[in-house]
């Protein structure tokens, strides 16, 4: 990939989250880096050049579609990297991954989409391998923080002797920020395949969706996440159903198994929201109302226009404020079968699904597109997987705690 033109092409560079994405690569690229800004709108893409100032001013301006293979194709084959902002995935996404699987280029992503990356390993995952092509989905808040805190743990236990983790429980101590009409659009989506179809609604149930063909391999036990509010004995702290759990925790199970299972072959892998103090089983309760609620309201079809008035449209996100102002916190407690015990903690000012995010997304793409040292391994891949401790490195630079105890 030596020969090819550009280090960086953003997909879906006009779109809310895009912009936040360039203008982090505007701030932070090295000297030298070539970067290009596409979507389907010259007019677009050029707005938001002109707003990152002189550094952009060169920046190439490319017009691709995600309904036109052949640009797509263009695109792909053009530069070292693609990061695509262009959701809902599972409606837009598959034909750019493909493109860059056939092209040997690498590519990330925002998605937190199950039937999406099922559907990316099916199609893609021989055609990268082949071509070198690193596919690495979900480069944001979902799921970076969970997949490197279990990454490092494991190193940790490496590093000490310890042994294979056993068990691993990624706790959202704290967070805040807001969430915009894409992921709500997601979140719609994969719904209504799921209610239409049998087989994607057993997928997404799949504690295992996304790991390789288990066929053959020994048996790794029963997950389940938490669906509801409860006390832990241990701690006398109070756990919520954490909304992307039901995401990330798939993520982690299939970087496990890319690796081998080196992080444990019986690992268990769990995320919760965790309360503490006089409130806490009422914020608990609380949290596990809404989150049931929304995703009870979304599935019946004639409360959808009421939903959608309630909920941000497409496009449109949190404030300026609410995204410098927000913040997040979480801590892994990782246990190795021997009874040791370490903990991971991952914290970043900024709202975490957009300024924090916009973070993770420019990092992954930098660290894909210039660093050395990356694990030797194409397909399609996770952070962990496929990016791994230099993606560590270049997030604490840019001031994320990671820190293990």
């Amino acid at each position: 990939m030596t020969t090819r033109d550009l280090d960086v092409v953003l997909f879906g560079a006009s779109g809310f989250v895009g912009r936040l994405t360039a203008a982090h690569l505007a701030a932070h690229a090295p000297a030298g880096t070539r970067i290009a800004l596409a979507g389907r709108s010259r007019d677009r893409l050029a707005a938001v050049a002109a707003d990152l100032g002189p550094v952009a001013a060169d920046w190439p301006l490319l017009v691709a579609d995600a309904a036109d293979p052949a640009s797509l194709r263009d695109l792909a084959e053009s530069t070292r990297v693609v990061v695509s902002t262009v959701g809902p995935y599972l409606r837009h996404g598959l034909p750019l991954v493909e493109a860059c699987a056939r092209a040997g280029t690498h590519y990330a992503d925002l998605t937190g989409e199950v039937l999406f990356v099922r559907r990316s390993i099916d199609a893609a995952q021989d055609a990268a391998r082949e071509s070198g092509a690193r596919i690495v989905h979900s480069c944001g808040f979902d799921s970076v923080p969970s997949d490197l805190a279990v990454l490092l743990a494991h190193a940790w236990a490496q590093q000490n002797s310890a042994g294979p983790l056993g068990s691993a429980t990624l706790e959202v101590l704290s967070a805040r920020g807001g969430f915009s009409g894409g992921t709500v659009d997601s979140l719609r989506l994969q719904l209504d395949t799921a209610r239409r179809d049998e087989q994607a609604r057993r997928l997404v149930r799949d504690p295992y969706a996304l790991s390789p063909d288990r066929a053959g391999e020994p048996d790794l036990g029963r997950q389940s996440d938490a669906f509801r509010p409860h006390r832990r004995a241990e701690t006398g702290d109070w756990v919520a159903p954490f909304v992307m759990a039901s995401y990330n925790t798939r993520v982690v199970r299939r970087s496990n198994a890319l690796l081998g299972h080196a992080y444990g072959q019986r690992l268990r892998y769990a995320e919760v929201m965790a309360f503490s103090g006089r409130t806490a089983a009422l914020q608990a309760a609380a949290v596990t109302g809404v989150l049931a609620g929304v995703t009870g309201l979304l599935a019946v079809d004639p409360l959808r226009p009421l939903v959608d008035r309630l909920l941000p449209s497409p496009g449109t996100g949190p404030s300026e404020r609410t995204r410098r102002t927000g913040h997040f916190r979480l801590r892994l407690d990782a246990r190795t079968e021997s009874g040791r015990r370490t903990t991971v903690t991952v914290a970043a000012q900024g709202d975490p699904g957009y300024a924090a995010t916009a973070v993770m997304l420019g990092e992954s793409a930098l660290a894909l597109a210039l660093d050395e040292g990356l694990p030797d391994r194409a397909g399609v891949l996770t952070p962990a997987t496929g990016i791994g401790v230099p993606l560590a490195e270049r997030l604490r630079r840019k001031g994320f705690t990671l820190q293990v105890t």
